[in-house]
């Protein structure tokens, strides 16, 4: 884990990351299926964005790249559920999807206060433990969570989507729009994840 002169969190200057135009809602999910498919069991995934950016069209590829027959929709009302699949390799795989937006309440914000609040919480649900120390049957997807799985997880993807904005005339008055391409930031963090962006590619017109 990387922190500041001031204890807080963030992101080596090394890490390597690479970036995706995703131009339609099925081009997130074939996303999501390809990173899903490279799976082997033990990691960590932490998906961020803004709402309507496709966190959940996203994981929907995951599941399906994982082998998950169920559909994937948001768990806000469950905060985490399990869901069973298989590996590319044919093994049997659980993912574990989690929707932190709700942990501590909506309106944490960045502070090493609010990730402790965050993963009293986390430990509270046993949480704390899938993240620390991932069975190597298991995958980890995680959303809203960047303050608390960069606490608890060393070694993880980080997978950051945008929305594209409308301007208003105004220097800062930008809203996100409903449509029009997002864009998909894959960043490997920790030792786990040396090497997996070298041969990593998408391309939505293949």
């Amino acid at each position: 884990m990387v922190r500041d002169s001031n204890g807080n969190i963030g992101r080596s200057k090394d890490m390597e990351s690479k970036r995706f135009a995703v131009p339609r809602a099925e081009d997130m999910r074939a996303l999501g299926a390809v990173v899903a498919r490279r799976m082997r069991g033990g990691e960590v995934i932490l998906l961020s964005g803004p709402l309507g950016a496709g966190k959940t069209t996203f994981a929907q590829g995951f599941g399906a790249g994982l082998g998950i027959d169920e559909l994937i929709v948001s768990p806000t009302f469950t905060i985490a559920r399990e869901l069973t699949g298989t590996f590319a390799d044919g093994r049997p795989a659980r993912l574990i999807h989690v929707d932190a937006y709700r942990l501590g309440g909506v309106d944490y914000a960045p502070g090493q206060d609010s990730v402790d609040r965050l993963l009293d919480e986390l430990e509270s649900l046993g949480l704390d433990e899938e993240l620390e120390d991932v069975d190597e049957r298991v995958v980890v997807l995680m959303e809203w969570g960047e303050q608390m799985a960069a606490a608890l997880a060393d070694e993880r993807l980080d997978v950051v989507l945008e929305r594209p904005a409308e301007r208003h005339g105004t220097a800062d008055g930008a809203a996100l729009t409903s449509d029009g391409v997002r864009y998909a930031t894959l960043t490997g963090v920790g030792a786990r994840w040396d090497g997996f962006l070298d041969d990593f590619d998408f391309d939505p017109r293949r």
